[in-house]
């Protein structure tokens, strides 16, 4: 399991980005971002897996699309 920080580095993104991408109305809201679990009342963690499968996933459409970023990530959020 990955904590924040981790997911942070693999991604690339801000923290603010991976919560956003997680709240749905956020502008960046990703539905199939890997939701975290929570492993104590304060602690969350997200499954490596998953956060791989997004990434690899994420990788794919922007080589398949000759568009901007902004179509990969509509692409993805469908």
């Amino acid at each position: 399991m990955l904590r924040l920080k981790d997911v942070l580095k693999r991604t690339g993104f801000s923290r603010s980005t991976i919560y956003n991408k997680l709240k749905v109305g956020s502008k960046h809201y990703d539905a199939k971002f890997p939701r975290q679990i929570r492993v104590g009342k304060t602690s969350v963690r997200w499954i490596e897996s998953e956060i791989n499968s997004w990434m690899e996933e994420y990788v794919k459409l922007s080589r398949q699309s000759q568009g901007s970023m902004a179509e990969i990530i509509s692409a993805m959020v469908v």
